[in-house]
């Protein structure tokens, strides 16, 4: 093994590491760190087995086998951010929801609290 593989592995499993410390001490849900965890462990499959890499960028169509590491976690960067837009979009939705029964509940406490003409 050379350096870079040497590297590249210890990067995958601090990585990895990291992550289920997050989840661990509650600072990270489990519904994020699935994509977070497949894709450190997909990383860290391909820095140990070379072989697997070569096959996957050959089939690919890319020469360089490192360049195929690179499109393998821009892919899952994309689908974390993907996964965190529907879930901005979502508390939006809720938030939004929220602020029109609250602003509800302030009218009719309003309605119910106001003097009444005499």
């Amino acid at each position: 093994m050379n350096r870079v593989t040497i590297i590249a592995a210890l990067a995958a499993m601090a990585l990895v590491g990291y992550i289920l410390e997050m989840v661990r001490r509650r600072k990270l849900r489990e519904e994020y760190s699935i994509l977070w965890l497949s894709g450190g462990l997909v990383m860290l499959v391909l820095v140990l087995r070379r072989d697997w890499l070569e096959i996957a960028s050959q089939a690919v169509g890319i020469f360089y086998p490192p360049s195929f590491l690179f499109l393998v976690a821009i892919f899952f960067i994309l689908l974390i951010l993907i996964h965190f837009s529907i879930t901005v979009s979502r508390l939006y939705q809720m938030n939004k929801r929220i602020a029109q029964e609250i602003a509800l509940l302030k009218n009719r406490a309003a309605s119910n609290h106001a003097p009444t003409p005499e």
